[in-house]
């Protein structure tokens, strides 16, 4: 019998992103028809993230979007990822449009949960999501590498811990072993992924082991470039910075989510930094390589955050002038302690200091690159233009996001 057409849309962040590659490698391993088109697809699987308020709507507007095909050829929505996680049984009784969902949790039974709906020959239970089938989506230069699931940092409007567990770091025999094998696909640049990559190997190890992982991931034959991202401020050691600094491989790119510079706000947020470690690690890490991109990102909002704590925000982009941020403005979460303090921010207010900062980040991220007009840079390039008159690529400066 004719195997059936599936599409996948994955939502959210890179590391879901992984996640829908594997489960792709597992459809095709059973030999469905992978199809990009959700008009020709018999199943539709949508990967939530359910990480903000913003992000949900987007999933539940995708799933619904989604499920109009099954009034053609479509017969089967299933709906996987961290938004099942937290509200399977409320999903369950509000989109009866969709056949299954599989929690997260559940990843480990993923083919016998998708058995249960989908009619199938033969039972292969024994499937299971393994990171050396997945199906790379990213084009046929760059790649994710996954190092850990999860999260222990506990920061108080953070869902991650409560959807995703404890930080479980796997082995670095592991990781070796996927990145060589991507190499070996024609993969050059690794970027490598977690909630925190700076904790990688501290919980089997017992001391942190990414600055080991980069300098080894860079001896793999083939890889040109290798970035890691997510890195938070308190665990980047002089080591890490002295790898970054010395290997040529490492693109020297620090992805540093500071959320916020008031230490006020930081202690409510349960962040381990505050303002004295912050600023001291930015003005080391441009000390020991001039070169460096900076990118970070903040929270305005927060509750309880004072005019006094925004504006201390807001002064100290203008100062440290990175080259690339990311501004959320603060979003209530079920199930986190932030959404239990009092003086929550007004929603008006939340987005005028959202506007403030992007408009002064535009400035600074115009400046930045006006000064680098005229210089050369190594860049990665993907294809050509449609009409064939130009290349297409990115450099160390910046990278594929999808």
């Amino acid at each position: 019998r004719k195997k059936m057409n599936i599409g996948f849309v994955s939502l959210g962040c890179s590391k879901n992103l992984v996640d829908t590659e594997m489960m792709i490698g597992l459809f095709k391993e059973q030999a469905y028809n992978i199809v990009n088109n959700p008009s020709v697809a018999d199943i539709i699987l949508i990967n939530t993230c359910g990480f903000i308020e913003s992000a949900k709507e987007e999933a539940i507007n995708t799933i619904l979007e989604m499920a109009e095909y099954k009034k053609n050829r479509c017969k089967y929505i299933i709906a996987t990822g961290c938004l099942v996680k937290r509200y399977k049984e409320e999903l369950e009784a509000a989109l009866p449009e969709v056949d299954l969902f599989i929690s997260c949790d559940d990843y480990n039974r993923f083919w016998k949960e998708v058995e249960k709906v989908i009619l199938t020959e033969e039972k292969t239970s024994s499937c299971s999501l393994e990171y050396d089938k997945r199906v790379i989506t990213t084009g046929d230069k760059m790649a994710y590498l996954k190092i850990a699931e999860g999260c222990s940092n506990k920061c108080t409007y953070c869902a991650i811990p409560n959807i995703r567990g404890p930080f479980v770091s796997r082995k670095i025999e592991d990781i070796l072993k996927e990145a060589k094998e991507l190499a070996n696909k024609g993969i050059k640049e690794l970027i490598v992924i977690a909630q925190d990559t700076t904790k990688y190997g501290i919980d089997i190890y017992g001391e942190p082991k990414l600055a080991e992982l980069l300098d080894r991931l860079c001896k793999i034959e083939g890889i040109e470039w290798v970035r890691f991202l997510y890195s938070y401020p308190e665990t980047i050691t002089e080591e890490l910075i002295k790898v970054v600094k010395n290997n040529h491989k490492i693109c020297k790119y620090f992805d540093i989510p500071i959320q916020h510079i008031s230490n006020t706000v930081l202690k409510r947020m349960n962040r381990k930094s505050n303002e004295e470690t912050i600023k001291d690690l930015m003005k080391n890490i441009r000390k020991e390589i001039p070169e460096v991109i900076l990118r970070t990102t903040v929270i305005v909002g927060f509750p309880g955050e004072t005019v006094e704590d925004f504006n201390k925000l807001y002064e100290f982009i203008k100062e440290t002038k990175f080259d690339k941020l990311g501004a959320f403005m603060y979003s209530k979460e079920d199930g986190t302690p932030a959404a239990r303090l009092k003086e929550q921010i007004h929603p008006q207010t939340k987005k005028s200091r959202y506007n403030k900062i992007m408009k002064v980040q535009q400035e600074i991220s115009k400046n930045n690159l006006e000064n680098k007009i005229g210089k050369v840079y190594k860049t990665l390039i993907e294809g050509v233009s449609f009409d064939g008159k130009y290349y297409i690529g990115y450099g160390w400066c910046s990278f594929y996001r999808k």
